[in-house]
């Protein structure tokens, strides 16, 4: 064989590796690849072209040549309107089941006229070896059929062309690489049949088999540099930028393939340049730890907050929507993210204003009884009936308000309640509430009446010896304690309540700046009576 027709159909034959690869590639990946079974038949027919036309080129007899001319006519036929229609995948333009199927009306008549050619010669008049020419070189005479088909392969191609140049000014930057590979692949091979069909290449040869393998090699750089295949823009770029909301777009295996410029403003470090990765990726560079939103289902809502570079916090909510395609496969996943920063404040207030006290923060007498009848009936339910009430008020109130004035007597009810929470603190699953007026009151779960008379203890103590100081100057704030327990399955919250209060009662009138225990017509007394 000569050293020259070696060489071409070495480069065909590394050119259809190359597409084999890709095909391989694409099957593999199929289930991370939007339109994936186009791709490996689009791969595939380029596959059996050009190692046909590999064949046809070590062939020595005509007949050898027209029958590697009828396979290769499998894969040229089909190729241009399969790329065509991958192309119009990516764009986002939508065929019916009929219109793809009039794309191949035309190859498929082709195939038939190769096949029949040497009883009607529409396809070709004649095939011969050409003349003078350094190794065996086909060459045809064209018949009018020819005319049709080489019109309708430049116009698959020319229109995939010109589909992908309209969007070059919707498409972002970060997109744009893909779509220069994707024009490269149909501009070239077309450009090498225009001159071959001119008779300029040198002895005659066809070059698009070995323009296919520059084009295979494009493909492969471009899969593995800007993930080609598996980061294809799924969303329309004018109604993505005009949304107000944040929105995300994930392919199949949760990886990102776009976002909008609100995005960008939420989380200044959400970039295109991330492009590629999964969003639990993503979210561990912006924050240290995966995505916090499980999204288990198509529709769901869920929220999660945000903490800025300057503190401030923001909280979103997630609605995750199925991306389908065509034929109503899953292929991604839209994320909306709505700013609900300000909701969420204004129903942190209500709540604050509907279960809390406004001076001292802590629960107020509605919440509190809400919550200690759960506690209760808990402790029914798992048969450990030791919760104790302990309420509490500050000694000569009235005393504090008429002699400093209301403002000194709202800072009173601040000291105490900052003493009573920094001891409480150590004790787990203690409510602290404001009772009323300067009435306080504490559940304590899980807690002998000694545990529970010796927290009382320690914050009447702590309050005796910190007096309350301010531009007033020193004044003694004491409270008197009052507690009971829990003892039988018949006992209820208001009956408790009853007899912490006939303790207290029994404090105060002992002298108060001390703590009782009720039990039953006898009180027990811990601290001094002063």
């Amino acid at each position: 064989m000569d050293p020259t027709l070696t060489m071409f159909i070495s480069l065909i034959a590394t050119s259809g590796v190359f597409t084999v690869f890709l095909c391989i590639y694409a099957y593999i990946k199929r289930k991370d690849i939007p339109g994936a079974y186009t791709f490996v038949i689009y791969t595939t027919t380029q596959a059996i072209y050009i190692f046909a036309h590999a064949f046809e080129m070590a062939s020595d007899t005509i007949v050898e040549v027209k029958r590697w001319t009828i396979l290769e006519y499998i894969g040229i036929g089909a190729a241009p309107a399969i790329g065509l229609l991958i192309v119009m995948q990516y764009v986002g333009v939508n065929l019916t089941r009929t219109k793809i199927a009039a794309l191949f009306v035309i190859p498929a008549i082709t195939l038939v006229m190769v096949i029949t050619n040497d009883y009607h010669h529409l396809f070709y008049k004649d095939m011969y070896f050409r003349e003078n020419a350094p190794f065996l070189t086909t060459d045809i005479v064209i018949g009018q059929y020819y005319i049709v088909h080489g019109a309708y392969i430049f116009g698959c191609m020319l229109a995939a062309v010109v589909l992908l140049l309209r969007r070059w000014r919707q498409t972002k930057k970060a997109y744009r690489l893909q779509l220069v590979t994707l024009i490269m692949g149909q501009f070239m091979p077309m450009t090498g049949a225009f001159v071959y069909l001119m008779g300029l290449t040198p002895y005659g040869i066809d070059p698009v088999p070995m323009i296919l393998c520059i084009t295979s090699t494009m493909y492969i750089w471009a899969i593995v540099s800007t993930k080609m295949l598996t980061i294809i823009p799924i969303a329309k770029d004018r109604i993505f930028e005009s949304m107000r909301e944040g929105a995300i777009v994930l392919d199949f295996a949760d990886r990102l393939v776009d976002t909008n410029s609100v995005i960008n403003v939420m989380f200044p470090g959400f970039t295109t340049d991330m492009l590629g990765l999964t969003l639990d990726e993503i979210w561990t560079r912006l924050s240290g730890a995966p995505f916090p939103v499980v999204r288990s289902q198509d529709g769901s809502q869920e929220e999660f907050s945000w903490r800025a570079d300057d503190g401030k916090e923001f909280y979103y909510q997630i609605r995750s929507s199925v991306v389908r395609g065509r034929n109503g496969e899953p292929i991604g996943s839209l994320l909306m993210l709505i700013d609900i920063t300000e909701q969420r404040l204004l129903q942190d207030q209500l709540k604050q204003l509907a279960y809390y006290d406004g001076l001292t923060k802590l629960l107020n007498r509605t919440e509190f009884l809400r919550r200690s009848k759960m506690i209760l009936e808990e402790a029914v339910v798992s048969n450990q009936l030791s919760m104790c009430i302990v309420l509490f008020d500050i000694d000569h109130f009235k005393h504090i308000n008429d002699t400093y004035g209301h403002d000194v007597g709202d800072l009173a009810i601040q000291h105490v309640v900052k003493v009573a929470r920094r001891i409480e603190a150590d004790v787990p699953g203690v409510l602290l509430a404001r009772y009323g007026g300067e009435e306080f009151v504490m559940t304590i779960p899980a807690c002998s009446l000694d545990e529970a008379a010796l927290l009382a203890e320690q914050i009447r103590e702590q309050l005796a010896v910190e007096p309350m100081s301010g531009s007033f100057g020193s004044i003694a704030v004491t409270a008197s304690f009052g507690l009971t327990q829990a003892s039988h399955r018949g006992d209820s919250l208001e009956m408790l309540l009853k007899h912490a209060d006939m303790a207290l009662y029994q404090a105060k009138r002992a002298g108060r700046n001390q703590v009782r225990v009720f039990d039953g017509p006898l009180e027990a007394s811990f601290g001094t009576s002063r």
